[in-house]
């Protein structure tokens, strides 16, 4: 019996633990800061066990890691590395749905020596987005080509009938983690011109995207997601002329996060709130504003807008400018704190609602051409590949499946000896791949490709 550890019972947590507790040869403990959350998740299965633990207590945390198998971090990115670091210490695999770290990174060469492997990325944007764009690119290469453009977006989004808030969006993941990716630089390739802007300008930088398959829609809007240029060494790329990676919103969405954005409420400053504080005082006080009379016109004033500009709508909305008390005072709290926490309390999926994930890779692909009178002129096919999914009303959302199945599929891989690489991987090997996307595709997640030419 294999023994696997998950580490975090959030959000996107249910999906992976049922596929392994399904499994037969596998025992899963789930522990959690709050372990109701584990033991709702695994519901008195006979092959699980729940644990309370504060990842403080890393004397507990290093006792959990050496007794499994395997661990699989859902914890917040920061705490991976010392994740990681136990598992090397007593020679156990690991599992991650997040971003390779500069600090992960160093840590391939004792991975491989310790004979374990440090699987990251592997859930949806980073995952499914890595996995079926090498397939693609695997393929034009042994066709004799070569991909030369790629531009690849990906957003979780109500379905068109859930968007019915001003917003566009609804919470299926963490408020605090949307929130502070609209901080992160960007950096991409476009038209072999090198392009890089500071996060405070990432929302400026948004352009229309056609997405065949959303109804009511004809685009959603697109904005640059973090460092694209290190993908081209990761995906084995040479002589390219653009490659771009992107998040997908409704439209509106880009405009509204630069307001909030200059006035400063993704601050990670700490600060006490005195207890009482309404939202319009809080707003007010980023502006320095007098009093909260004729807020909106106060606000639209500080930026040099019309008070009646789609932002104030939004921010209206969420009750910014008005009268409800701040979720968190007394303490030391921040900006983004306060900021996620009421849109996690107004953003909500309500029952029966879905969710949709958008995931769309466009690729140029250039294959050498015949010769003729003028020379040879290569040959090139325009590929498109693209996964909608749904989310299952009254059950699952679609975020929470396809960030944590990739991962579960392939925590089976490695445990069964399907997946024998080790160091540290983000999944972008055909071995690793294409049986998760295979098993994937047996779930309906899977992507739709056309090729023009």
């Amino acid at each position: 019996m294999k023994k696997i550890l998950v580490l975090g019972a959030g959000l996107v947590s249910r999906p992976l633990v049922r596929y392994l507790l399904e499994q037969p040869d596998f025992h899963v403990t789930v522990a959690s800061r709050t372990v109701s959350k584990a033991e709702a998740l695994v519901a008195k299965h006979p092959k699980s066990t729940t644990v309370a633990l504060n990842t403080e207590d890393t004397a507990k945390l290093e006792q959990l890691v050496r007794e499994h198998d395997l661990s699989i971090s859902l914890l917040p990115a920061p705490q991976h590395p010392l994740v990681a670091e136990m598992c090397l210490r007593h020679r156990k695999h690991m599992v991650t749905t997040s971003y390779i770290s500069p600090q992960m990174k160093d840590f391939d060469g004792p991975a491989r020596d310790a004979g374990v492997m440090l699987l990251n990325e592997i859930g949806v944007d980073p995952g499914i987005d890595h996995m079926s764009a090498m397939r693609i690119i695997h393929d034009v290469e042994k066709r004799g080509g070569k991909v030369v453009n790629f531009k690849s977006y990906c957003g979780g989004l109500p379905a068109p009938e859930a968007n019915d808030n001003p917003w566009g969006y609804k919470f299926s993941w963490s408020p605090r983690g949307v929130c502070t990716a609209g901080k992160n630089a960007a950096k991409w390739l476009e038209n072999s011109k090198f392009v890089e802007i500071p996060g405070t300008d990432l929302f400026l930088n948004n352009h229309p995207v056609s997405v065949e398959g959303v109804a009511g829609h004809k685009a959603l809007e697109g904005y640059p997601n973090r460092d694209s240029l290190g993908y081209i060494d990761v995906y084995g790329l040479k002589d390219m002329e653009t490659m771009f990676r992107g998040t997908l919103r409704y439209p509106g969405w880009s405009a509204c996060m630069k307001k909030v954005v200059d006035m400063g409420l993704l601050s990670e400053d700490p600060v006490t709130y005195p207890a009482g504080m309404t939202f319009a005082q809080w707003t007010a006080s980023f502006i320095n504003a007098p009093s909260t009379n004729n807020l909106r016109d106060q606000i639209a004033k500080h930026f040099k807008t019309d008070a009646k500009a789609n932002f104030l709508d939004r921010w209206e909305w969420l009750g910014l400018l008005g009268n409800d008390p701040l979720p968190i005072t007394g303490k030391p709290t921040t900006a983004l704190d306060i900021l996620a926490t009421r849109m996690e309390q107004k953003m909500v999926y309500q029952p029966g609602e879905r969710d949709m994930l958008v995931l769309m890779h466009k690729f140029i692909a250039r294959f050498p051409g015949r010769a003729g009178s003028t020379g040879v002129s290569p040959v090139e096919e325009r590929i498109s590949s693209t996964m909608i999914d749904f989310g299952i009303p009254g059950g699952e959302s679609s975020m929470a499946r396809t960030v944590s199945l990739p991962a579960a599929i392939a925590t089976k891989l490695i445990l069964t000896g399907a997946i024998r690489d080790t160091g540290v991987h983000a999944p972008v090997k055909a071995s690793i791949y294409n049986p998760v996307l295979d098993e994937l595709a047996t779930m309906n997640i899977r992507c739709v490709e056309k090729t023009e030419k």
